[in-house]
């Protein structure tokens, strides 16, 4: 029987569901039962079918960056070692694994395996080495290649396929039972359409006004990380899409109590421990975030039982893509959600988004004639961010799209 129904809104299903999941975790590992540590976009499909728990460490690491936990972690992980150059979410995690007694209120069950895909990022399998290497358990790893040319290569797929029928075999072994393909079909199934319904809701931030804000969009993704291979995800993201449709029916503006009167891209990942500051800035200058890489990057399409597809979609995403391809990714969504302007978050921790930014911004000015600001911050140690910075950073924004405006 479903925690979840009909008449509740999309906002309590989605709470009701995050906290339910983070309690199955902490049940599994009490009963004894295996509990993975996966990244976020990685093939939750195959655990899922073997009946493992899986929960997401870039994901509770942003949660405990929002509810400024963070820094006696990330401390931690520098006094063991670890450089404040590197990821903070990486940071948080590693620090955690040490001091998680002392958020018991909140428990992260330490994991009996991990698995990751680098289709989002190399720091990660570094990341969770140390992971494996520290708790002694297995490592899974779905190693997807950068896409150099505009188009995702046959190799490419081959390669990333091969590496899914591999993971079934290690996951018979780590588990000791066969691998039931008829479920992993329903399983895939299911999270091909929960991606599907994700895509549908978000994308109608497109509507003017939007009835989203993009900053409200960062919390339902809590869900698609965490719950994708489940059917209770798919049903909140169709409640929302309903409730989003019902707004933009009435003309409401998703910023909650201000007008829409600019709309804007934000590239990048939050600022989680600033993110309320971050959003009542746009809001008190009537700015929403229309537009946001996040809604793609969960968009995993394929045809269920087909490993060529799904290692097809796994190899396509928007981090993995190249330059060209990143750049072309933004213009879309620009066109798309009528975006005026850009934010540009040179986030500390993401150099794979970082030492991106300055040419996919240059070509976003010089092809789209739109103007790009950027600020300085961390998308989870809070020492890397200025508020007063931020603050005339989105205000010059703001200018100049009113002059461009008149």
């Amino acid at each position: 029987m479903s925690i979840i129904n009909e008449n509740m809104t999309s906002k309590e299903m989605l709470d009701i569901l995050v906290d339910k999941n983070m309690e199955d975790a902490r049940k599994a590992k009490a009963k004894g039962e295996l509990v993975c540590w996966s990244s976020s976009i990685a093939p939750c499909e195959f655990t899922e079918t073997m009946g493992i728990c899986t929960i997401y460490p870039e994901n509770y690491a942003a949660v405990l960056a929002a509810k400024k936990l963070a820094p006696e972690f990330l401390e931690h992980a520098e006094r063991k070692g670890y450089a404040n150059d590197i990821c903070g979410y990486a940071r948080i995690n590693l620090g955690y694994m040490d001091l998680k007694k002392e958020l018991d209120e909140i428990e992260f069950p330490l994991p009996d395996l991990v698995l990751l895909c680098n289709n989002i990022c190399e720091t990660l399998l570094k990341w969770y080495e140390n992971i494996a290497y520290e708790l002694n358990i297995p490592l899974l790893i779905v190693d997807v290649p950068f896409n150099h040319g505009d188009e995702v290569t046959e190799e490419n797929i081959k390669y990333v396929e091969a590496q899914l029928y591999d993971l079934i075999h290690q996951l018979e072994l780590i588990c000791n039972k066969p691998f039931d393909m008829d479920k992993f079909q329903e399983v895939m199934k299911i999270a091909s359409n929960n991606a599907t319904s994700w895509y549908e809701a978000t994308s109608l931030c497109s509507a003017v006004p939007s009835p989203l804000s993009g900053f409200d969009m960062f919390n339902y993704m809590a869900l698609i990380v965490c719950m994708r291979g489940k059917k209770e995800c798919g049903t909140t993201f169709k409640k929302l899409k309903a409730e989003l449709e019902e707004k933009i029916s009435k003309g409401e503006c998703g910023l909650r109590g201000a007008e829409e009167k600019h709309r804007i891209m934000w590239d990048g990942i939050a600022c989680w421990p600033y993110l309320s500051h971050t959003y009542k800035v746009l809001k008190n200058k009537g700015a929403n975030m229309t537009g946001s890489t996040y809604p793609s990057a969960w968009a995993l399409e394929y045809t269920p039982g087909n490993l060529y597809e799904m290692a097809k979609a796994y190899t396509s995403m928007g981090n993995n893509l190249s330059l060209k391809g990143q750049t072309d990714l933004r213009k879309g969504i620009i066109k798309e959600a009528k975006c005026k302007g850009v934010v540009m978050h040179l986030n500390r921790s993401c150099k794979m988004c970082d030492f991106l930014q300055y040419e996919i911004g240059k070509e976003l000015e010089e092809s789209m004639d739109i103007p790009i600001t950027t600020f300085d911050g961390d998308q989870a140690d809070p020492r890397n961010y200025s508020k007063a910075q931020y603050e005339t950073r989105i205000e010059a924004l703001v200018e100049m799209m009113e002059q461009r405006a008149q």
